[in-house]
């Protein structure tokens, strides 16, 4: 059985969350707060599994708290939840590069929170597929303006390829791939290789690392993150 513990702010919300998870066969809610202060120290001192954390509390403030989790050892594990109102993409790709597990909206059906929640549970990250659908990046050639070429490795990025691999496909020096690189982060304002990767998400043409099922569950993100964390055009 894996431990909850719930940061929510609305008392109705967590006594629909309650209901839900009354009775289920792998989670329980074993504890409700209502600041990530509290939240800290709850999974400090008692220890949770997951933790479900509401956007309300602001994405600055919860980027904040997630580095005050991860530096403390005891607590890497614990899968973290993020759910609101509202999650645009970009905010959904900045939680996930800090290590949030599970993004979804106050409004997903029931089927899909506790889809979620499963999965985090079980260690894998669990995005809601309307979060990193028709948006910015399902238009980005047209947006940003990138050339043919820009878009042909910005397309093999996201399929998980290096700066070798790409030359050795598109028969350009690995020179000329970062050259790439560098006007596509320019033009995109996106910051790193991971962030590129995760753009995949939306486009859906990421079959071989981040393949979105329609369950919308994705490998842990520590993982992949490992893959895409290297400086932005100085990978070979």
């Amino acid at each position: 059985m894996k431990k909850l513990l719930a940061c929510e702010t609305q008392p109705v919300t967590l006594e629909g969350l309650r209901s839900v998870l009354n009775g289920h066969a792998e989670l329980m809610l074993i504890h409700s707060v209502q600041s990530l202060e509290e939240a800290l120290r709850w999974i400090r001192s008692a220890g949770a599994d997951l933790c479900l954390v509401d956007k309300s509390f602001g994405i600055q403030a919860i980027l904040d708290w997630l580095g005050e989790v991860r530096r403390l050892s005891r607590l890497a594990e614990t899968g973290i939840v993020v759910w609101g109102s509202t999650v645009s993409e970009p905010e959904a790709i900045r939680l996930l590069q800090h290590g949030v597990q599970g993004i979804l909206r106050k409004t997903a059906p029931v089927s899909s929170v506790l889809a979620c929640l499963e999965a985090v549970a079980r260690g894998s990250t669990w995005i809601e597929e309307s979060l990193l659908r028709g948006s910015m990046w399902s238009r980005r050639s047209g947006v940003f303006g990138l050339t043919p070429r820009e878009q042909q490795v910005l397309a093999l990025v996201q399929q998980g390829l290096k700066n070798k691999e790409i030359a050795r496909e598109l028969g350009i020096r690995p020179g000329t791939v970062k050259i790439h690189l560098k006007h596509i982060f320019e033009k995109t304002g996106v910051r790193g290789r991971y962030s590129l990767a995760l753009s995949g998400l939306a486009a859906r043409v990421n079959g071989r690392v981040f393949a979105l099922a329609s369950s919308g569950e994705l490998p842990r993100h520590p993982t992949a993150e490992a893959r895409y964390s290297k400086v932005s055009t100085g990978s070979d």
